[in-house]
């Protein structure tokens, strides 16, 4: 019942807004890991992965966790830009 009147007054389901709020940590964690600001760009984001990959590359005394975890972190907010860009299309 209480799904219900959450789908009625907000036209959403309630696990509509907690997968929201997942994504916005996830997306907050890899803005923070690359060093960007919410507004990044393209570019911007892409210059960052640059950098942080050249300090954590295993042949540089970094770990390939570290890599994935940066090329994860750009793919997760290069996703969010092509969605917000479809959005406004």
């Amino acid at each position: 019942l209480a799904s219900l009147t959450c789908k009625a007054l907000t036209g959403r389901w309630p696990w509509q807004f907690w997968a929201d709020s997942e994504r916005s940590q996830k997306e907050a964690q890899a803005r923070a890991l690359l060093g960007v600001d919410r507004s990044a760009s393209r570019e911007a984001i892409g210059e960052a992965h640059r950098r942080l990959i050249a300090r954590v590359h295993p042949d540089r005394g970094g770990t390939a966790e570290q890599v994935h975890a940066a090329t994860a972190a750009r793919d997760l907010l290069l996703a969010r830009l092509t969605r917000q860009e479809t959005e406004q299309a």
